[in-house]
């Protein structure tokens, strides 16, 4: 009897190991497919005073997005880029004005605001950074 518990648990353990091994490489092949994924956001910027504009603009590496800059932007300043995978959209307006400043900042993806911030003061830097869509 002892024999026959021990085989039928070596069975489970093994058929839970398969099982368990098929998930994970499911799971692989979903973030290989998100990876390769592209999707494409809006950056929108308005206020005054602005000095530069920072932004994710599509390059380098999912978690290490190259960041692109615009020195004295004519406002309002738009821009489409298309980033990959888990990327996050990112843009970061920065002020800097003795007499004050007014930054507003949206992240807009298919038509819909995804990501939304204003800030105001002495030395502004209102940024906004928002999830990648993809494999939402």
């Amino acid at each position: 009897m002892n024999r026959a518990i021990r085989a039928t648990a070596v069975a489970v353990a093994v058929a839970g190991l398969a099982l368990g091994l098929s998930s994970c490489s499911e799971a692989v092949d979903q973030v290989d497919k998100a990876v390769d994924e592209t999707y494409e956001v809006t950056y929108e910027v308005t206020g005054k005073n602005i000095d530069s504009i920072e932004f994710h603009g599509g390059g380098g590496k999912a978690m290490e997005p190259k960041v692109e800059s615009v020195s004295k932007p004519e406002l309002p300043w738009k821009k489409t880029v298309t980033l990959r995978g888990i990327m996050p959209a990112a843009v970061m307006p920065v002020a800097a004005d003795p007499e004050g400043a007014q930054v507003t900042c949206k992240i807009i993806h298919k038509g819909k605001v995804i990501e939304e911030q204003s800030a105001d003061g002495l030395v502004t830097a209102g940024g906004c950074t928002a999830e990648s869509p993809v494999g939402k």
